[in-house]
């Protein structure tokens, strides 16, 4: 079959692998009928997460199934399903506590309490690394999926696919960052980042009852993006991002947003002297756009961390959390959680999801495809792939 290897650091190519084989009877195997490449699988193709082997890449897929184990019962040949992005068991504590990025069952070389740099993880997700589970991803014709009777849900068979595809993971993802705020209604949310993930938290906040909804990003076409498929306002970062705090605390009466979600991770764009900073303080990408999310959430508020931050930073502003009082709240999204709650609204027409999508390619285009979805070219924001075309 035809699968998205990753090779190198900057090296992704369209290479002929083994098609996956049933190896429990809780796998079912997939047949992939659209996927799509997400801003953390960016962090692998980068280097900023190590992965030293070749594996196919993906999280974001869905498709028809072609094979279950023998204790697949509620799935068949033949049903039309999506994947959330998480491996699960659906039987361990933390499955139990709507939790099943922190699976004790998916991750058994990994798994581990301390959540450290190199070992001790939490639980599997699909094509993100040993680290996580060693697992295939679904940028492929096939795919093996462990614990398919609790992960896949079945899709109508009046929504395509690209209606859909997004429940897999930046839907549920965008959605948690709304959601772990506990919105009300009536507040402000500035979301840092207006790539998809970030659109997706914007829609999330008007369907959780926002009454002002921004996104921020330094890039011009990502910000029309939201303003034109979320109706959110929009800030352009701008130097040090000094002027987006300054804007958010003016359009808030000087008190700053009563929510900021971070939707970026530890790779934003960095100019010279950022870069020096971290070979400095011997770390890893840079906190800048959570410190800013920090500084203009209001006291009391809540910031929400989706974007990915894999390793610790001495520089971590606590005592600004402290005096504030915020509540912060990060890590992988419960998909599991969220999906049915999610799809219905899909079904009833609250929520359209497939308006981000502005590259439509082939497997065979992978390539390409991560070097304008990474380098920001030809106005790319979301890129899904035909296994088949």
């Amino acid at each position: 079959m035809k699968a998205a290897v990753i090779h190198a650091p900057g090296k992704i190519s369209c290479d002929n692998v083994d098609d996956p084989k049933l190896e429990g009877p809780r796998d079912m195997i997939l047949k992939v009928t659209s996927t799509a490449i997400c801003g953390s699988d960016l962090h692998i193709y980068s280097g900023g997460i190590p992965q030293p082997r070749p594996m196919v890449l993906g999280h974001e897929f869905m498709g028809i199934v072609e094979e279950v184990g023998s204790e697949v019962k509620n799935l068949k040949r033949g049903d039309r399903v999506v994947v959330p992005f998480p491996i699960a068991c659906g039987g361990c504590f933390f499955c139990g506590h709507d939790l099943p990025g922190h699976c004790e069952n998916s991750n058994p070389e990994n798994y581990g309490p301390e959540g450290g740099l190199l070992t001790e993880k939490g639980g599997a997700l699909f094509g993100y690394t040993d680290l996580y589970g060693g697992y295939d991803g679904g940028q492929a014709q096939y795919v093996r999926v462990p614990y398919a009777d609790y992960g896949p849900r079945i899709v109508p068979d009046n929504l395509t696919d690209e209606q859909v595809l997004f429940l897999t993971d930046i839907f549920p993802t965008g959605y948690t960052g709304i959601d772990w705020a506990n919105l009300q209604g009536g507040e402000t949310v500035v979301i840092f980042g207006a790539g998809p993930v970030g659109i997706m938290a914007a829609k999330s906040a008007w369907l959780r009852g926002a009454k002002r909804v921004i996104n921020v990003d330094t890039v011009p076409y990502r910000l029309a993006k939201a303003e034109q498929a979320a109706k959110a306002e929009t800030i352009l970062w701008e130097g040090d991002g000094k002027n987006v705090i300054e804007q958010v605390r003016a359009m808030t009466e000087g008190r700053g947003a009563d929510v900021c979600v971070e939707a970026v991770g530890f790779e934003p764009d960095r100019n010279l002297l950022d870069r020096l900073k971290t070979v400095v303080n011997m770390e890893k990408g840079s906190i800048k756009v959570l410190e800013a999310c920090m500084s203009a959430v209001r006291r009391g508020g809540t910031v929400s961390v989706l974007g990915v931050y894999p390793t610790t930073y001495d520089n971590f502003p606590l005592g600004q959390f402290f005096d504030k009082g915020l509540i912060l709240k990060g890590g992988q999204a419960p998909a599991h959680k969220h999906i049915d709650k999610l799809l219905q609204y899909v079904v009833d027409g609250k929520v359209q999801l497939d308006d981000i999508i502005t590259h439509r390619l082939s497997l065979d285009e992978i390539s390409h495809a991560y070097d304008i979805f990474k380098n920001k070219e030809e106005d790319c924001v979301k890129v899904v792939l035909d296994p088949w075309k």
